[in-house]
């Protein structure tokens, strides 16, 4: 079998490493419907979500859960605005396109957050990749590894999270 394409990384995409590629601003601000809603969906029940006092006495005030940094980022579907539709993690597209590589998988993710989301904030996401591996074959096919950073700051430009996605973009075998 014959691995996708050239061994040798596109410059095109090697000049992606470690550059911040894609700043976006959430289109809307941090608000508690959103919050109650998503907490509902999944019947979560804790106080520190639901109680105002709870949520004074444990961190200072309303915050949102920690589990909803990416639903801040989901842009609508339709605005009158009618800005060109967004893909989350922007990055992944890129390096599945210019790589030319029609399938892909996350392998891994890993947060750390800092300075928790409170309804009224605005966040920023950075996006940037870290690292693309060479060529390797897997039971899905022949791809390669790509590691994306987004970090998110508030308005305040206070550190809300660090994010570390894995991704493999692949060519299924013949």
């Amino acid at each position: 079998m014959r691995l996708v394409g050239s061994s040798e990384l596109p410059a095109e995409v090697r000049s992606w490493i470690g550059q911040v590629r894609y700043e976006e601003e959430t289109s809307f601000e941090i608000e508690r419907g959103y919050i109650f809603t998503t907490c509902a969906s999944v019947e979560n029940g804790n106080p520190l979500f639901w109680d105002d006092e709870v949520a004074r006495e444990l961190t200072g005030g309303p915050i949102a859960p920690p589990s909803m940094l990416s639903v801040w980022f989901r842009p609508h579907h339709w605005t009158p605005a009618g800005r060109e539709q967004r893909m989350p993690y922007q990055i992944h597209f890129d390096l599945k396109e210019a790589l030319g590589l029609p399938e892909a998988v996350m392998t891994h993710n890993e947060i750390a957050f800092g300075a928790p989301v409170r309804p009224g904030d605005r966040l920023r996401a950075r996006q940037s990749l870290a690292s693309v591996s060479e060529l390797k074959r897997t039971k899905l096919g022949s791809g390669r590894f790509w590691v994306l950073e987004v970090e998110y700051r508030n308005q305040r430009g206070e550190l809300v999270a660090q994010e570390s996605i894995t991704g493999f973009g692949y060519r299924r075998d013949a």
